[in-house]
């Protein structure tokens, strides 16, 4: 494994202890399922979400059945679990999930590569929500 690889590993994986995307007990602390709204107004107007603990970024996608496993791929360079949540019509429901600290910037960037990702396999990118436990100063 050469430098660049550690350090993508690093960027990656940032060390964020004690919250995965398989934590119990987290709830929505922000949502943003209007394309309108800018990602920065989401999270101020987030009483619960608590800027300096780490999130579950979570992204709701709706995807061709036999483009799940091409984004799963794709989504997993950067970190990103994809879980199946349920057909919808002739589409799959799905999440990409992530644990990370949230700020407007990086909502905002993620929200368009998850746009143009389910654009490119012929889906869409319904929004996303943010889940933290209950008071999340950890």
């Amino acid at each position: 494994m050469g430098l660049l690889d550690r350090l993508r590993d690093l960027v990656k994986k940032p060390n964020l202890p004690g919250l995965t995307v398989d934590t119990p007990g987290v709830e929505v602390v922000a949502e943003a399922f209007d394309p309108a709204e800018a990602d920065s107004s989401v999270l101020a107007r987030s009483p619960a979400w608590v800027a300096e603990a780490p999130a579950i970024l979570r992204h709701h996608l709706k995807l061709p059945p036999e483009k799940v496993a091409e984004a799963t791929s794709i989504l997993a360079q950067d970190g990103w679990e994809l879980r199946e949540q349920g057909p919808d019509g002739g589409f799959t429901l799905t999440h990409a999930v992530r644990v990370q600290t949230l700020d407007a910037l990086h909502c905002a960037q993620e929200r368009s590569r998850m746009a143009g990702l389910a654009q490119r396999l012929g889906g869409d990118s319904l929004g996303w929500d943010a889940l933290q436990p209950s008071g999340a100063s950890t």
